[in-house]
């Protein structure tokens, strides 16, 4: 169990912070910009379930949605708690994101992507109000993988790290499509604009 008596310790006045083991490093540290945008990620998608909470009326669909953010944005804790801790300072069952995550992940990318037509133009981010903020999740992934990568370049990461978050911003995308399908909302397509 987890207790916070204290929000602010005054510890980071000086621009640098704690590490799970307690090194201090500056808050620009890859590491600190990988976990951070993993929590920026979790936080849209809070933003998403309760989108859904107040938007989406099929109680059915609101309530596959609103597991499925949640799961998601619980395996987003355990994901910052392992790209926050350095291999030297990792404790025995320390939650791991791993083939376990990146294989179920999959299997919603399936079950999803079986219900909607195939693409024949580029979606632009929309699709209702749950559509959109699931595109603006998918792009912050994106940057999450991104400096995760940068990260993995100079420490070795403990496990699925990467794959899963290049699989998450795939459902994120098809998890779009899909509920902007289920509530109805016009999915804006991408047109070229004529060359002159």
């Amino acid at each position: 169990m987890v207790r916070l008596t204290r929000i602010y310790t005054r510890g980071g006045d000086d621009g640098t912070t704690s590490l799970v083991g307690g090194r201090r490093v500056q808050k620009d540290h890859i590491r600190i910009e990988s976990y951070g945008t993993v929590d920026e990620l979790n936080a849209t998608l809070g933003m998403a379930r309760e989108r859904a909470d107040a938007t989406i009326v099929e109680q059915a669909v609101r309530e596959d949605v609103i597991a499925l953010l949640t799961t998601l944005q619980n395996q987003l804790f355990d994901l910052g708690s392992g790209l926050a801790t350095p291999t030297e300072d990792r404790w025995e069952g320390q939650p791991v994101i791993d083939d376990v995550e990146v294989t179920w992940l999959e299997g919603q990318i399936d079950r999803l992507n079986a219900q909607l037509t195939p693409l024949r133009s580029f979606v632009l981010p929309g699709g209702g109000p749950v559509g959109a903020a699931l595109h603006l999740s998918r792009t912050v992934c994106r940057r999450a993988e991104r400096v995760t990568l940068a990260l993995a370049r100079e420490e070795a990461l403990p496990g699925a790290e990467l794959r899963y978050l290049n699989r998450l911003s795939d459902l994120l995308f098809v998890l779009g499509r899909w509920v902007a399908m289920k509530t109805g909302e016009p999915e804006p397509l991408w047109q070229a604009r004529p060359r002159t």
